[in-house]
């Protein structure tokens, strides 16, 4: 294995093995960061399931029963032709 070789491994190898390294710093960090997250969104659902009494935050107006929706037609609708048509 002569000089050019070396260069050329280490030019195309090390960007990899440094990009690797720091990626697997990440996800380590990540999975401790991520347990916290879960913490604090089960702590802020189990609060607001607590507080909710069916009225919206703020005093507003709760949401309006749902009414059932008939059919609308929207255009005509054109008959299609029946007969019997043949190619020539």
């Amino acid at each position: 294995m002569n000089t050019a070789d070396l260069v050329t491994a280490a030019v195309l190898f090390d960007p990899g093995i440094a990009g690797t390294a720091a990626y697997l710093h990440t996800q380590r960090g990540w999975r401790t960061d991520s347990a916290a997250v879960r913490t604090v969104l089960a702590e802020s659902a189990a609060h607001r399931a607590a507080a909710d009494n069916g009225t919206p935050p703020q005093g507003g107006e709760p949401a309006p029963e749902a009414a059932p929706v008939e059919p609308v037609q929207l255009a005509t609708v054109l008959p299609f032709p029946t007969t019997d048509r043949r190619a020539a």
